[in-house]
């Protein structure tokens, strides 16, 4: 019986959070793709809901076949003239084709158009984060704190830089300080990197300098990450902390611009691992976002829908990457067929597509190793 219970636990707590995340996420991705695609003129094979044997489907009359297959862990829209769902172009069987039937496939299709409908899955992504963002602020507003430091920690970057109790940070780099979070989100992913800080103290403004330290934190599940830190708190009197609700429109700017944060410290956190400043063990794979789906679902719909929202930008990131098979790596290659005059041969593109298949496999089983060390550990 115990183990029963421990099977319903792992897959009503961790497993359908994942699943219903991922879902929402990669449905709405390829549908990017296929909207744009139909769009274009581009004649759709299959639009599928994970990857290997079909569960289940249909054909509809355009001829698309639209399926749920056995593996819930991606999905792909297949377009006429594919050799796979990668969609790896099938230069032999295009060109076999009769004129009027080569330019309903993707590979016959007009440069711009094919731009237009790989670009459209990742784009997808980003409006699906501002929608379900815009959502939450329309419908249950945003907690905020003014950046009023109520304390400061001894021995912190922010005790070492001069801050006092009471100050209030106005700019950061030049960037206008709205909000406490702000700051915080900042800092995190600026460890030893100087930050050119503006505070108001006693009415007047000063220029300071601070510069955070990498810090071990653990949040309220017991997960450990490190972040920049300065060492400043505020409390509900200090910063004066409240709910600011939003009409649909200030909703939707709210939302685009939390997105784009999310973009720049996506960027932020990279640059810290190509220069050292942050350790690659944080990077995570399909066991730690189904362990994170699990956790937060445990503080309600609205967590788990900013989650989907977070998650839906790094995907539409990680998709954008200049690598073959990802859809930045077809962008690639048509920047380099806009310049050419005529597209890359097909061995350089099969050659390309293999590396880049490689590099993806290879970051997919350092994200899984990751995940299983960190639960082991």
């Amino acid at each position: 019986m115990i183990v029963i219970a421990d099977f319903f636990s792992t897959l009503f707590g961790y497993v359908l959070p994942f699943l219903v995340v991922i879902s929402l996420i990669v449905f709405v991705h390829e549908m990017g793709h296929y909207l744009v695609g139909r769009w274009s003129g581009i004649k759709i094979l299959a639009f599928s809901f994970g990857f290997g044997p079909e569960l289940v489907g249909f054909t509809d009359k355009h001829g698309t076949r639209w399926k749920i297959s056995a593996i819930p862990l991606g999905g792909y829209v297949r377009f006429y003239g594919d050799a796979d769902a990668a969609s790896s172009p099938d230069f032999d069987g295009v060109s076999a084709l009769p004129e009027s039937e080569r330019n309903k496939t993707f590979l016959g299709a007009a440069l711009w158009k094919r731009a237009a409908t790989v670009a459209a899955g990742p784009i997808a992504n980003f409006i699906l984060a501002i929608v379900i963002l815009a959502g939450i602020f329309m419908a249950y507003g945003k907690y905020v704190a003014d950046p009023v430091v109520s304390d400061v920690k001894p021995a912190s970057a922010a005790a070492e830089a001069g801050i006092l109790k009471g100050d209030v940070l106005l700019t950061m780099d030049g960037e206008t300080v709205e909000t406490f979070d702000d700051v915080r989100r900042y800092v995190s992913v600026r460890p030893g990197l100087p930050i050119s800080l503006t505070i108001r103290r006693n009415g007047q403004e000063l220029p300071l300098t601070i510069t955070p330290k990498l810090t071990e934190i653990t949040d309220n599940f017991g997960n450990k990450m490190e972040i920049g830190v300065i060492g400043v708190l505020t409390t509900r009197d200090a910063g004066n902390m409240r709910t600011v609700t939003y009409s649909p429109l200030g909703a939707v700017k709210e939302g685009v611009r939390e997105t784009w944060g999310i973009v720049t410290g996506t960027f932020d956190y990279l640059s810290n691992l190509v220069t050292g400043r942050m350790s690659a063990d944080q990077l995570g794979g399909p066991i730690r976002v189904a362990q994170t789906s699990g956790q937060v679902a445990t503080l309600g719909v609205v967590a788990l829908l900013h989650l989907a929202a977070v998650l839906s930008v790094s995907i539409g990131l990680l998709n954008l990457m200049p690598v073959p098979v990802l859809d930045g790596g077809h962008l690639l290659f048509y920047a380099i067929e806009a310049l050419r005059g005529k597209p890359l041969g097909e061995a350089a593109q099969g050659v390309a597509f293999r590396i880049g298949m490689a590099l993806v496999l290879s970051l997919m089983v350092f994200a899984t190793w990751n995940d299983i060390t960190s639960l082991i550990g």
